[in-house]
């Protein structure tokens, strides 16, 4: 009998143990998956709320695949079966319980899980949860900016222990913002932890936790509420000094495509005071010239796609030099003195082109791609930095450097400058002006060509696209000086920020309005320009 009861607890533990492993290789417990699959079948947003949640918190090898077609709407069901399908990126089917092929499926007759706002919220706070410990650094940093607008209670402990295992202090910084975004609406919390939590967020200050805090300060009183209103303040005038800086910034960049544009007009004008209304159609021609290299590398060598702008900006300069100087020589040349006459020939030059390209190419736009180094964007302390724009205010500076340098350390520059101060004299000290004139002409449409490089970048290439640009390229150039490279730099700028003040409280099309007219009254107080520029006007 002794030994009877010295057995027991062995037998006790022995029957322990296989209960456990009982439990976990029964029926229920392999097909809870299954039922959390079968929510999505449904149709209820409640199960499929309770799907989402369940599919999270499971151990499904597959689920964060199943959450990321949900939220991009792949993921679909069969009304009769209740079997559950999602499609890949690439469009092909899957059993959502088996991650298998699926096989013998009638997709069209699939109906799509429905999402709304509180499925939405769940989606989101469970993507958020999931990749809070993925290996990847990126991918960390993502699901904690989820977390931190769904701010999901439930999502805390994750947090916590992810927070802990952190060494990148970027992602660190993201989980902490995170955790702040739960405590401060967690009415459960102490007081001292939801203030230092409204704290982290002040400091995080963008619009996402503004809404933070305008939701906490609603939902809240005494020293919370005091505490998220203070918040609010703080944060929106430093959103409001952004904006500004964000404004300047915008007006750089558009600043960089004016100069990019007129710099080329500045030449001819200055040099020639030709009117040139085909400037247009040669930055049209070098968007086109772009296009044409990327189609032929998309078809012959794609490897080499990254490089295709550098491939197209010697060819742009080229095409567009060639067809100025023909246009110097067979037109222009007959028409010197003659300034509406001239108007009037390279506005027929411009239809001429326009049609040309329409008949080759079509009258739709045209695809021209971004390198990779050109793609996406970037955040500098709280401002969005676009990856093209950037390139192009550094290329446009690039250009702006090298032609001054050309002006003024070659014999090409000498001769121009000195045919722009004074023709005649020019002339009789044996400098070939006619020459010049068509080498002139032949520069300024090379750099319209490669203005139309950068342009291809961020606007439609199409026919058109010179006559966007023409009128504000003239208003550039008399505002900053007729023939004065550094005036019409100051002018691109000092307009292209001026026009991204006024957008936002009149409009664009106001706004370019009231630009005009400012400029008509500042040309009657200095008709030539902001910075004048000594040259045939003061001939004798």
């Amino acid at each position: 009998m002794s030994l009877t009861f010295r057995s027991l607890p062995i037998l006790a533990a022995f029957f322990f143990i296989f209960a456990i492993l009982g439990h976990g290789l029964s029926p229920a417990r392999a097909d809870a998956s299954d039922d959390i699959f079968a929510n999505f079948a449904t149709d209820k947003f409640s199960d499929t709320e309770k799907a989402v949640v369940g599919l999270a918190a499971s151990a499904t090898p597959n689920s964060l695949t199943i959450l990321e077609a949900l939220a991009d709407g792949r993921l679909y069901f069969d009304a009769s079966t209740k079997i559950v399908y999602f499609k890949s990126t690439d469009g092909a089917l899957y059993v959502a319980t088996s991650n298998a092929k699926a096989a013998d499926v009638n997709a069209a007759a699939l109906k799509k899980v429905r999402l709304n706002n509180t499925v939405r919220s769940a989606l989101q706070s469970a993507q958020g949860s999931m990749g809070l410990l993925a290996a990847d650094p990126a991918r960390r940093r993502s699901a904690a900016e989820a977390v931190f607008k769904a701010h999901d209670i439930a999502a805390l402990p994750a947090v916590d222990l992810a927070l802990t295992r952190e060494t990148d202090s970027r992602v660190k910084l993201a989980f902490t913002q995170a955790r702040a975004a739960i405590l401060a609406y967690d009415t459960t919390a102490t007081d001292l932890q939801r203030l230092t939590a409204i704290d982290v967020l002040r400091e995080r200050a963008d619009q996402d936790t503004l809404g933070h805090l305008s939701a906490i300060a609603a939902s809240s009183d005494g020293r919370i509420k005091t505490a998220a209103q203070a918040g609010m303040t703080a944060i929106q005038s430093r959103l409001s000094l952004l904006s500004g800086v964000q404004n300047i910034w915008y007006g750089l960049s558009l600043g960089s495509v004016l100069l990019l544009a007129a710099i080329g007009l500045a030449i001819t004008f200055g040099v020639m005071g030709v009117i040139n209304m085909a400037h247009g159609e040669m930055v049209m021609l070098g968007a086109y010239t772009t296009f044409v290299v990327q189609d032929w590398i998309r078809v012959h060598n794609p490897a080499l796609f990254d490089y295709s702008l550098l491939i197209a900006l010697p060819l742009a300069f080229l095409v567009t030099a060639i067809v100025g100087m023909m246009i110097e020589r067979i037109v222009i040349r007959y028409l010197y003195g003659r300034p509406l006459e001239t108007l009037l020939a390279t506005f027929g030059v411009s239809l001429v082109l326009q049609q040309a390209v329409r008949s080759i190419f079509g009258a739709n736009n045209r695809e021209v791609g971004a390198p990779s180094f050109m793609a996406g964007s970037f955040d500098l302390g709280g401002l969005a930095i676009t990856s093209g724009r950037m390139w192009i205010v550094f290329f446009t500076i690039l250009v702006f450097g090298l032609l001054q340098l050309m002006l003024k350390t070659t014999s090409f520059g000498l001769r121009m400058r000195a045919v722009t101060q004074n023709r005649r004299m020019a002339s009789a000290m044996g400098i070939d002006t006619n020459r010049i004139y068509a080498m002139a002409f032949g520069l300024g449409s090379g750099i319209a060509g490669i203005a139309g490089v950068a342009l291809s970048q961020i606007d439609n290439v199409s026919p058109n696209l010179g006559q966007s640009y023409i009128i504000d390229s003239f208003m550039v150039v008399v505002f900053g000086g007729v023939g004065n490279l550094w005036g019409t730099l100051v002018a691109a700028f000092t307009l292209g920020i001026a026009n991204k003040f006024l957008e936002p409280m009149v409009g664009a099309v106001l706004g370019k309005i009231l630009l005009l007219v400012f400029i008509i009254v500042f040309i009657q107080k200095r008709p030539r320009g902001l910075f004048a520029q000594k040259g045939r006007a003061v001939e004798v």
